[in-house]
């Protein structure tokens, strides 16, 4: 046994140890492996809770900010129903006697004093408390949710607040009425004061005899010079009259009246300025409330010189005219309109052009213009350092000042008192309410000047500032889709410009964006689960474990709680769905004062107004910056207005190109018929509008229908008709002919009554060269559209009646002509002359001849006319001007004549020859005639007569513009349609 090696001790114990290692080894591993799951537990619960809490956050805001949006809405009406019902009572009791307003207000300020007495608050003592009945001690909140769900936490609504909520909103709706009938009886007060006041005044009394007075007045305004014929300058002034005079007697007063004067000394006078006239008191148009028109007689004699401010005013304003001289005349008359509403050269057919494609609102000084002005000085002084509360105060005083040079007209005083109300807000820190601004502000308004209320342009400018902040938010939102990504399907609708406040413990996060997971949790995707821990097996997608404890159904996850299922198939981007919202919103808001004032509707004016929007801001800018610099810098002001010239240049071309479209304006009823025919239309189209499927039906129709007018109608019938001979334009009552001379050349035969259509007629025929104007004979309906011709276009001569006649029109006819340098012409019967595809001929009248007088008033000039024939390849059209009997059948005995077709001499009147009618062996007649004249034109027993003779008849008034072509060797009329 000595002998047998003995195993050393070490080398037991190895042996014995090996296998307890192991085990321990082993067992060691599990509990890390189960200290690392339950780590990677309380890691994922802690994910969870910070879910649900993020979750109940959200709900907590979106509950604080729908909040906040009642409230908002819930100031808004107490001063909106009340502006309403002060502007309404005056609308109507302006055109009422003092009497009428007298009634309102006492009825109304009675229904306001039984209203608080009915409703007042009881007042009785509070109930001692008992201790055995008080009420037990609410449970801490944060104890409470350590027991609940954390997701519903902001689920639970204090009993005691829903109470004081509803009690509110009772004292506010109670508030709300009386207000309103306070408002109705303060505006019905002041209008039937004002009345009373106006009415039983001096210059009422005298107004009622047309008395002849000489008379002191104080202006109130610019002289605003009125459209008229060839050169006479007429002019409406809005003045304060201060002094009567009459042959016995002299009286101070201090009242409103409106002056009708002629003659340039009124043109350069400005406001604050006291002068001497004479003239007849008559009495004013009912509803404006003037005492008096005084129709001046008497050039002014200046008494007293403006202002200091009112001079300062208007050097900025001449500096701005003189400088825009150096642009073409469209450009230099749009410009200091654009800049300060100054219209005195606006060109008549740029203001027709506005006015059709919805930009009439670009020259008149509007919220634009201040909101320009105003965001510039802020600019300005944010750049130099300024602290807030005085950036706020230099902006209100850029607004007054700017208000002083672009007069308060009815938007500027809109404008400048919601400006003045935002820089009050934001020097004070306070938050602004746009909707609150603007009642307060109508308000304000209509109690202090009661005659703004039937102003058009005042009406204009509330109802678009309230479609834009009433509208224009949420089809932005929707265009855009913000509301969509951002906010639940539910939620109230942000006020534009205002995030959402994050609470300090929750991290901000991006609009739109996910929420920010905690620095301590590894980062997930979007709706993916929850991370895999490294030495966990991957699970199966789809399969993820999910317990109460870690994932409850009150939480939300990120994907879901952002998912929209109603999100837009289209969407813009922001600052283009805010471009296409603005204007949409208040064409649609003004859309029933149009209706009102000029039964029309401007479908092209959305379109027209986002075109011109780039434009605005540069031209105003501008523009502003050379009337400042003008009376300093003149040259350098010229500097300024070419580049403001452009963008001019470019309103201007997009409001010739929108009115020139087919269906550009729609007419419609005009007056209270028209607009209870637009709440139809408004109330049918809610069902189509709401539903995505109907929707898509009526914008497919739309673009469908645009495609034919825009596309398919000018390529099927286009206008001119292709080789056009003879062009008779629809100018209403009077003639407007356009002979085809050559390319881009006519003759013109007469100018119609209004130069704007005449322009647009030529236009639409691309003519830029007029060889001749034969103006048949001095009546208004055939020469005052002489403007419209000679805009833009080279004119060789105008060709004129031997026999003066009417010895005044031709008189101021002359003027101009030579004003322009353009010859005048008269010309014996034979004359024959050759302007491309037409042979003018000059039948009469014959200069040898003595007058011919007729029966009607004005036919000595009517038979003076010029008659022409005209002949072509396929045959010739007789031209009869306004032709009586008695020269009609002149003319039948000295020629033979023979045409085959024929303008109906005098707009188809009764005073007809019928012999001379059947002679000329015409196919067709056409009239030029306006719808719904009053002289009975065309009259039945010509009609007749020319059915009789086989003639068929093209009138203007129903089919339009008639264009004559030749088709298969013979002449043929085309109308364009109405």
């Amino acid at each position: 046994m000595s002998d047998m090696p003995t195993p050393r001790l070490d080398e037991r114990h190895q042996a014995w140890a090996d296998p307890v290692q192991e085990a321990n080894g082993r067992a060691g591993a599990a509990e890390e492996s189960r200290g690392r799951a339950s780590a990677h537990r309380e890691q994922h619960r802690s994910i969870a809770a910070t879910d649900r809490s993020i979750a109940t956050t959200d709900r907590s805001i979106d509950t604080t900010q729908a909040d906040q949006d009642t409230h908002n809405r819930v100031h808004a009406w107490p001063l909106t129903l009340p502006a309403l019902a002060a502007w309404a009572s005056a609308l109507i009791l302006l055109a009422c006697p003092p009497l009428a307003g007298t009634i309102v207000a006492t009825i109304a300020a009675l229904s306001a004093a039984a209203t608080a007495w009915l409703t007042r608050s009881p007042s009785s003592p509070a109930p001692p408390k008992d201790p055995n009945t008080a009420p037990k001690a609410r449970r801490d909140p944060e104890q409470a949710d350590d027991r609940r769900d954390p997701g519903q936490a902001s689920d639970r609504r204090d009993p005691g607040q829903a109470d004081d909520r509803r009690d509110l909103g009772q004292a506010g709706w109670r508030n709300i009425l009386l207000a309103t009938l306070i408002c109705t009886a303060a505006a019905s007060a002041s209008a039937a004061l004002r009345i009373h006041a106006l009415t039983t005044s001096p210059a009422a009394e005298l107004a009622n005899h047309n008395t002849f007075i000489t008379a002191e007045i104080t202006l109130t305004n610019d002289p605003e010079r009125r459209p008229t014929r060839f050169t006479q300058e007429s002019y409406v002034i809005s003045a304060d009259l201060k002094i009567i005079r009459t042959s016995t007697t002299s009286q101070a007063v201090n009242i409103p009246i409106t002056v009708f004067a002629t003659g340039q000394a009124w043109g350069p006078l400005l406001p604050t300025q006291t002068v001497e006239v004479s003239g007849r008191l008559a009495s004013p148009s009912p509803g404006t409330l003037v005492a008096a028109t005084l129709l001046a007689r008497t050039p002014p004699r200046v008494l007293t010189p403006p202002s200091t401010l009112q001079t300062a005013a208007g050097t900025l304003r001449a500096g701005l005219r003189a400088a825009a001289d150096v642009l073409p005349p469209d450009q230099r008359g749009l410009l200091p309109g654009l800049v300060v509403g100054d219209v005195s050269r606006m060109d008549p057919q740029v203001t027709a052009d506005l006015r059709e494609a919805g930009l009439s609102h670009l020259n008149a000084v509007s919220g634009a213009n201040l909101a320009i002005v105003a965001g510039a000085t802020l600019a300005l002084s944010r750049l130099i350092g300024i602290s807030l509360p005085m950036r706020a105060l230099f902006a209100a005083v850029a607004m007054l000042a700017f208000t002083v040079v672009a007069r308060p007209s009815p938007s500027v005083l809109r404008a400048l008192l919601m400006g003045l109300a935002a820089a009050i807000a934001m020097g004070t820190g306070r938050s602004k309410d746009g909707l609150a601004a603007l009642s307060a502000t109508v308000l304000f308004l209509v109690l202090f000047a009661p005659e703004l209320a039937r102003s058009y342009g005042f009406a204009l400018s509330v109802t678009a500032t309230a479609g834009i902040l009433l509208l224009a938010p949420r089809w932005r939102d929707k265009l855009s889709g913000t509301k969509e990504e951002n906010t639940p399907p539910d939620e109230p609708i942000h006020t534009p410009g205002k995030e959402r406040s994050t609470p300090p413990d929750v991290p901000n996060r991006a609009p739109g964006k996910e929420r920010t997971t905690p620095p301590d949790v590894p980062n997930r995707a979007p709706g993916k689960g929850r991370n895999t821990p490294p030495d966990e097996p991957d699970r199966t997608p789809g399969r993820e474990e999910s317990t109460s404890s870690e994932e409850p159904s009150g939480a939300l996850s990120p994907a879901s709680r952002h998912a929209n299922p109603e999100r837009p198939p289209y969407r813009l981007p922001r600052f283009l769905a805010e471009a296409v919202a603005v204007p949409a919103a208040a064409q649609l808001a003004v859309t029933p004062v149009l209706v009102l004032m000029s039964g029309q509707l401007t479908p092209i004016a959305v379109i027209a107004n986002i075109l011109v929007a780039p434009a605005v801001a540069p031209a105003t800018l501008l523009g502003f910056g050379a009337a400042l610099v003008a009376p300093i810098w003149p040259d350098g002001a010229r500097l300024l207005v070419i580049p403001a010239g452009y963008a001019v240049g470019w309103i201007v071309t997009v409001a010739r190109w929108a009115v020139n479209l087919p269906f550009a304006t729609l007419p419609w009823p005009a007056g209270l018929p028209g607009l209870g025919l637009l709440l139809l239309a408004t109330i049918a189209s809610i069902p189509v509008l709401r539903r995505r499927a109907w929707r898509t039906v009526a914008l497919t129709a739309a673009i469908a229908a645009l495609v034919v007018v825009l596309v398919v109608r000018p390529i099927a019938a286009p206008w001119p008709p292709k080789g056009w001979l003879m062009v008779m334009c629809d100018v209403g009552q009077g003639d407007g002919l356009v002979l085809a001379a050559g390319q881009g050349r006519g003759v013109v035969v007469d100018t119609g009554p209004d130069p704007v259509t005449m322009d647009r007629c030529l236009r639409r025929l691309g003519i830029e060269d007029v060889l001749l104007i034969v103006l048949t004979h001095p009546h208004a309906d055939h020469t005052d559209g002489l403007p419209g011709v000679l805009r833009n276009r080279r004119v060789g001569a105008v060709l004129v009646s031997p026999h003066r006649t009417g010895a005044h029109s031709s008189a101021r006819l002359s003027a101009l002509l030579t004003r322009d340098r353009i010859p005048e012409w008269t010309t014996p019967p034979g004359t024959r002359w050759r302007f491309g595809p037409s042979e003018v001929t000059v039948l009469a009248p014959d200069p040898s001849h003595a007058e011919m007088n007729g029966a009607g008033e004005g036919s000595a000039i009517n038979n003076a006319s010029v008659v022409l024939h005209v002949r072509w390849r396929a045959g010739s059209i007789l031209l009869s001007g306004d032709l009586e009997t008695e020269a009609q059948d002149e003319l039948l005995h000295r020629l033979p004549i023979r045409a085959d077709l024929l303008k109906t001499p005098h707009h188809g009147s009764n005073r007809q020859s019928p012999a001379f009618l059947a002679s000329l062996g015409a196919r067709a007649a056409l009239i030029s005639v306006g719808s719904d004249n009053t002289y009975g034109h065309p009259a039945m027993s010509t009609l007749s007569l020319l059915h009789r003779l086989g003639l068929a008849v093209y009138r203007t008034d129903q089919s339009g513009d008639l264009a004559v072509v030749e088709g298969r060797g013979r002449l043929a009329v085309i109308p364009r349609g109405p």
